[in-house]
């Protein structure tokens, strides 16, 4: 707290010892200490009172909502992260050699595909092709 080593420690009890005395000494220790008691329970007292006031004005909820915004994970910031760095890793040279070739398996594969898929019906006539009725041409 003070940054008090043991020869400073040491030469504050040899000056104390020659301007209190031998005798006094004892109890000078002891009101020292219980000074020293009363002020770091007043200390403690406070900063309980400053915790206190500041949990009944929300402070830790305005803190734990802060650190929860800044959580890349809830964005989804991680992910677009690791996709820019597997961007900036990609060499587009290694995955042309790495692309296997197609071969005719695939393409018989895929025509087997599109021929097994039903064919849109056609419509035979057009909206121009129909005539127009009215309710009166129906009633007639």
């Amino acid at each position: 707290m003070f940054d008090i080593g043991m020869t400073e420690l040491l030469v504050i009890g040899i000056v104390a010892l020659i301007v209190v005395g031998p005798k006094d000494l004892p109890g000078m220790f002891r009101t020292l200490g219980r000074f020293t008691g009363k002020v770091k329970g007043m200390a403690r007292e406070f900063q309980k009172a400053m915790d206190d006031a500041a949990d009944d004005a929300g402070v830790k909820d305005i803190g734990r909502d802060l650190k929860g915004m800044s959580n890349p994970k809830k964005y989804g910031l991680d992910k677009l992260n690791e996709a820019a760095d597997s961007f900036e890793k990609w060499d587009p040279k290694k995955s042309a050699k790495a692309a296997k070739p197609r071969t005719p398996v695939d393409a018989e594969k895929r025509d087997a595909a599109l021929q097994a898929q039903p064919e849109p019906k056609k419509d035979t006539g057009s909206a121009a092709d129909t005539p127009l009725t009215s309710a009166k041409d129906d009633q007639a």
